[in-house]
């Protein structure tokens, strides 16, 4: 192991330099922004004042909920002034009103804190103003955790340098941190009673291990199937915890994960004669794509109807007729990813196109989730989609010139 990491560790003493310095840099940030953060959320509130009570009217467009749901979080908001009231499901049932009052308490660093109820414990004080602050340092606890998944990145580019050419490096990084930067400005919003910061941990490390998925798929190499693993299983728990895209969660579930396996299975014995970590790649007939297209559709009409009619709860999609387009969204977005899959399994080249289309939905659900940095990953697709076409191109190209120089046996 030692040996296969001096033999493709950066040769560039300066711009390894260069790298280490950076790692520093992005670990003391990490530890900085996460104390920071921690030291000033468990800070003691100390003394709190009652200040006066405001009426408050409930935010509806953010309920839709069923009987799967056994907490219900009931939003009220007044201005930028907000209350929000955990109810369970009987007690959420029996509200019929759409006006709350709400008791708002000032904290000795001037922190406004809001309750149903008066005369609050000094425990409900310190959990509401946690919970305030959590919200307000999200973009530093998640340039915390983009630091650490940079810090990643970068070391995966400096031990296996040699394995990546200049291009492959710049644009895994340049995607990297744009993901940083988008983390920051756009910090995401708690769900399903689930901190937004941990949301924004799925979907930074959703973009790291995808793109690095990509880069491995377009240099031919059946390590990409190892790394989609770890995709599968990232992206799963973003559906559960989103509660969204049911039918690109069970693709992922039954079919992804068996076909990565066979498919690493099926990339090794396809190995290039000349260089070994290559996969020998082809493309698809034309009848063969004719039948592919007319199986997405029936795959988007049938998958689509079957999920629409389901009673299934969201948190992001509260317009009916905006909730079923995303489903049927969604549902193409998963038969384009079967085909996807199989194309990859059978390495054949127009597994780019649909990398192309799968981008393309992905991003529509992602701007109407209002999902910004997953729309980084959208653009590496895009450009990287682009990259391994090309590369697919001109090895299948070559290839074919090769066989037909080849002398036939009669």
């Amino acid at each position: 192991m030692i040996e296969f990491f001096k033999k493709n560790i950066e040769p560039k003493s300066w711009l390894r330099k260069v790298e280490i310095i950076f790692l520093i840099l992005l670990c003391i940030g990490s530890i900085a922004s996460f104390g920071f953060g921690l030291v000033k959320m468990n800070a003691d509130v100390g003394q709190t004042q009652f200040v006066n009570t405001i009426q408050m009217t409930r935010d509806m467009d953010l309920e839709d909920y069923s009987e799967d749901n056994t907490i219900c979080d009931v939003t009220y908001k007044n201005g930028d002034k907000q209350l929000v009231v955990s109810y369970s499901y009987e007690d959420y049932l029996k509200l019929n009103t759409k006006t709350i009052t709400a008791y708002e308490y000032k904290t000795e660093n001037g922190t406004s804190l809001y309750f149903d109820h008066k005369n609050v414990t000094k425990q409900e004080v310190q959990d509401s103003y946690k919970q305030v602050m959590a919200n307000d340092l999200a973009p530093v606890f998640n340039f915390g955790i983009a630091s650490l998944i940079l810090v990643l990145s970068i070391l995966i580019m400096m031990l296996f340098a040699r394995q990546f050419t200049t291009y492959e490096k710049s644009w895994f990084m340049s995607i990297m941190v744009l993901a940083t930067i988008f983390s920051v400005l756009f910090p995401e919003e708690s769900a399903n009673g689930v901190n937004g910061i941990l949301i924004m941990l799925l979907y930074l490390l959703d973009t790291f291990l995808n793109i690095l998925c990509e880069l491995l798929i377009s240099k031919q190499s059946r390590y990409n199937f190892l790394v989609s693993v770890l995709v599968e299983i990232v992206e799963i728990l973003m559906c559960v915890v989103l509660m969204y895209r049911f039918a690109t969660m069970a693709t992922t579930l039954f079919f992804w994960l068996p076909i990565d396996i066979i498919s690493y299975i099926n990339w090794s014995k396809h190995k290039d004669d000349e260089e070994s970590e290559l996969t020998v790649v082809r493309k698809l007939k034309g009848y063969q794509e004719v039948l592919v297209i007319v199986g997405i559709i029936l795959w988007t009409i049938v998958v689509g109807y079957f999920i629409s009619g389901l009673d299934i709860a969201t948190d992001f999609y509260h317009n009916k007729t905006l909730e079923t387009a995303i489903i049927y969204i969604d549902a193409c977005a998963s038969a384009v990813g079967i085909a996807n899959g199989l194309f990859i399994f059978f390495r054949l080249r127009e597994q780019w196109i649909a990398w192309y289309i799968c981008a393309f939905l992905e991003a529509i659900i992602n701007i109407v989730s209002g999902q910004f940095v997953l729309l980084v990953l959208k653009l590496g697709y895009f450009t990287n989609t682009t990259y391994g076409y090309i590369k697919w191109s001109k090895y299948i190209q070559s290839h074919t010139k090769t066989e037909e120089k080849q002398p036939q046996i009669s």
